[in-house]
């Protein structure tokens, strides 16, 4: 394909993707409004975000695996159409429990799409022009994890629109990729008999909703150290162990474990994982932070949010270029685990009054760590693998990051409850005899507080103790960005190839 004819193509895949992701996101803002005008509590404003997460993590090895047995351009409209149907549900939804079955379906969509941009890219694409490219995949991700909690912001501050329409407003760019993709995207179809491991993709699935599904109730619903956690934590083990003994023998498994002898691949799907946590941690817990620590709008504290849009932006696009020019990528991916983990670092010490400039600093190292890592880690495993294994190998790392971002949301969020509550009775013997009754009645019943309702001591104390533990959030996730640093350390610099045929059989290059 020309550069004109993949510029075509890609604009459909990137409206497509931006579509999918800004789902995942964009109710951020919205939630303490959406959650109230359904009548759900605090389990289903948890679950809204979960639930369309947990459906993407699981079923991007699926929908990677598909991508390698039928054609790419059919699997594509197929994850743009379900994620169509599942936002229209979502928009309508007259319950919670209607909003978060629907919010499953989006994430299905989502999915696909996620896993399948990267898979289109690497068939039209060789690895060494592929950086040209990826850049802008990099940007749309950027822009959609970010920038979804601004857009939720100012849809649900504006009167004659609401928060339903944080749930259609990616119908029209769905529809539109759709269009675009139908006319540009022409690829070959391998003529290969389809048999899809669904006994594999059964027990994967399983193992990661049932993790999934841990970690969001622990230290909430019962405890870390419970009989209900030995008994997932023992049955995740069990699936995990059943799903690598049945794709020993599948005849085409659905995650091909030859690809783990290869060492680029395995250090890139751990590094991986541990990127998603710092990718979701910002897009998740900036708009509590801006929101109760700061007492900003929904759309204020998306605006203060855009110093990571733009350091995500432009890393990744300068990294793909220079890439493409140089043949050079660890370089990259080892700068962006230093940059992620400073960032994370400097951020677990703000406070509820540290000077915005402080805090838009931080953000942008974060967002400049996660550019440069996120897309550059799928380009050196799929320059480790032939076009047979692309899907496999790139729908691999995108598993990762993806259970990396679930889990880390659902462990973090329990982790700064705890934290909050922490420094919040640490602090709240320097409050009056009166003003420590209303600090009880406000921080009481776990719902969140209405600040403006709420004395200036009471809201001070409430306002820090917010700062405080959000801020440790952070501070727990940087070693988890220092581990992927490590992990990208020991990847091996492979020069990329000017085509689709790996210079050694990936199942060769040991670790």
């Amino acid at each position: 394909m020309t550069h004109r004819q993949i510029m075509k193509a890609l604009s459909g895949l990137m409206v497509g993707l931006f579509a999918a992701l800004l789902s995942s996101t964009i109710v951020t803002n919205a939630l303490p409004t959406i959650i109230k005008d359904l009548g759900g509590g605090q389990s289903a404003y948890t679950w809204v975000v979960t639930a369309a997460l947990l459906s993407l993590t699981v079923s991007v090895p699926l929908w990677g695996k598909l991508a390698d047995l039928v054609s790419k351009k059919a699997l594509v409209q197929m994850s743009l159409v379900i994620y169509i149907v599942g936002s229209v549900i979502a928009g309508l939804a007259q319950s919670p429990a209607m909003l978060i079955g629907a919010r499953v379906v989006q994430g299905l969509g989502a999915g696909g799409l996620t896993a399948l941009v990267q898979v289109v890219m690497a068939a039209m694409i060789s690895p060494r022009e592929r950086g040209r490219y990826s850049g802008y995949t990099g940007a749309t991700l950027a822009l959609a994890t970010a920038g979804g909690p601004l857009l939720g912001g100012v849809i649900t501050d504006t009167h004659w629109l609401g928060w339903r329409y944080c749930l259609f407003v990616g119908i029209p760019f769905a529809l539109i990729a759709l269009a675009v993709l139908h006319r540009t995207l022409h690829l070959p179809v391998a003529q290969r008999k389809v048999k899809v491991d669904w006994s594999g993709a059964f027990l994967i699935t399983a193992a990661a909703s049932l993790l999934l599904i841990w970690v969001t109730f622990a230290d909430d619903t019962y405890p870390w150290l419970s009989w209900q956690t030995f008994t997932m934590v023992g049955a995740t083990v069990l699936l995990t162990l059943l799903f690598v003994f049945t794709e020993t023998r599948a005849t085409d498994p659905i995650i091909p474990l030859r690809l783990f002898r290869n060492r680029t691949i395995t250090l890139a799907s751990l590094a991986s994982l541990f990127v998603g946590v710092g990718m979701f941690c910002g897009s998740v817990f900036f708009s509590q932070y801006f929101q109760l620590a700061r007492d900003e709008s929904p759309t204020t504290s998306g605006i203060m949010t855009v110093p990571m849009i733009a350091g995500m932006f432009v890393s990744s696009t300068l990294s793909g270029r220079f890439i493409t020019s140089t043949g050079r990528w660890k370089g990259w991916l080892v700068g962006g685990g230093v940059f992620l983990t400073a960032g994370l670092g400097l951020l677990g010490l703000m406070r509820y009054d540290t000077p915005y400039w402080q805090v838009a600093l931080s953000m942008t190292l974060l967002g400049v760590g996660v550019g440069m890592m996120m897309q550059n880690l799928v380009l050196s495993a799929q320059n480790q693998v032939g076009a047979g294994d692309l899907g496999a190998a790139s729908s691999v790392i995108t598993f990762f990051r993806s259970l990396g971002g679930a889990g880390g949301v659902a462990v973090l969020g329990s982790l700064m409850s705890s934290r909050i509550a922490h420094h919040g009775a640490a602090t709240i013997g320097d409050l009056a005899p009166q003003a420590r009754a209303e600090a009880v009645h406000a921080s009481a019943g776990g719902s969140l507080p209405a600040m403006n309702q709420l004395s200036a001591a009471v809201r001070s104390w409430l306002e820090s103790a917010y700062g405080h533990g959000i801020a440790d959030v952070f501070l727990y996730a940087a070693p988890c960005a220092l581990l992927a640093l490590l992990f990208c350390l020991f990847i091996e610099e492979a020069p990329l190839r000017t085509s689709l045929a790996p210079a050694r059989p990936a199942e060769n290059q040991t670790a």
